[in-house]
């Protein structure tokens, strides 16, 4: 394999829904929907762009306190217990409508952490396995190989396993929250993918990948999105520097012959993008391919400055 790309500040091109519209002074101003929301980030550490009455008007804000979730919502204004959002997916095989939908749609609510349901700057790891997933199904056009497999792990509310599904893949989904996968299914719903194929899976991830190791099942494409702490459905914990190691193991050897991508993405740790990418290509040095790595932004629309909200690794088969 090249050695590794230099890193690489993603953002999405495809929200018209969400918006960064300020941060500064530990905070950031969103807009999800027609709401506008104050959550804590702590990387802002420069000054506001706008008003103290445009912060003002914001419909609520996460106040973080020693409460076991962290802290809980400040509503200014009535916002209804949930309300739909989009995602304009933009590969370029959707741009051409071959055999996809445009869209992804989904439930925004407030949830007891500071949480809305979505994290709107992984959305860049949408479009480019929606791509992949394309051009895989081109490579196997007119030939008996198996569907393009793909297995999401921690993977919350759904929003990339739509993504996947809707490109033409088979998609496992694992979660250990039941909220989450109901979540999850409601989504498939409102985004009118119910007969495609998603296996929504309760479980500790740990746990399933290595099970599934033992039934000797592979995958064309994992995604991996983990907590820093966590815990499984039996009280399962979760360490993501103690844990992601064996995870990692685990999953190259559920990985098929001829993989067509693996995404990392990892919040609120020391780990740098670089290490992650490492990891990777010592996994997948057998086989022909190439990194990328970097870090997720999203960029303010008051000033134009980029917050960065996780850092990233991600293989893809060439």
């Amino acid at each position: 394999m090249d050695n590794l790309s230099t890193l690489t500040l993603l953002e999405s091109a495809g929200w018209r829904d969400y918006e960064l519209l300020d941060s500064g002074d530990g905070l950031k101003l969103e807009r999800f929907g027609p709401y506008t929301f104050i959550r804590p980030e702590v990387q802002a550490m420069w000054k506001r762009a706008l008003s103290e009455k445009d912060w003002a008007n914001a419909h609520a804000t996460f106040q973080p306190t020693n409460e076991e979730s962290g802290g809980h919502w400040v509503f200014n204004k009535k916002v209804p217990e949930r309300w739909e959002m989009k995602y304009d997916l933009t590969s370029k095989a959707r741009r051409s409508r071959v055999n996809s939908e445009d869209q992804i749609r989904f439930w925004a609510m407030t949830t007891p952490g500071r949480h809305l349901g979505v994290f709107p700057e992984v959305a860049p790891h949408w479009d480019f396995m929606t791509e992949a997933i394309h051009q895989a199904i081109r490579r196997l056009e007119g030939s008996q190989s198996s569907p393009i497999k793909v297995l999401n792990l921690f993977g919350y509310t759904g929003l990339a396993s739509l993504a996947a599904v809707s490109a033409g893949a088979q998609v496992t989904h694992v979660d250990a929250s039941k909220k989450s996968l109901s979540w999850a299914r409601e989504n498939q719903a409102l985004s009118k993918l119910e007969d495609k194929p998603i296996r929504w899976i309760l479980d500790d991830a740990l746990k399933f990948v290595e099970r599934e190791g033992r039934r000797h099942a592979v995958y064309d494409g994992i995604i991996l999105d983990p907590p820093k702490f966590g815990r499984g459905p039996k009280g399962e914990v979760w360490e993501v520097y103690k844990s992601l190691p064996q995870l990692l193991e685990d999953c190259r050897a559920i990985t098929s012959e001829r993989p067509v991508f693996v995404i990392v993405t990892l919040y609120a740790v020391k780990a740098s993008a670089i290490h992650i990418s490492q990891v990777l290509q010592d996994m997948y040095k057998k086989i022909k391919g190439k990194i990328g790595y970097g870090e997720l932004v999203t960029r303010e629309k008051s000033a134009g400055r980029l917050l960065s909200q996780a850092v990233y690794a991600r293989w893809q088969s060439e």
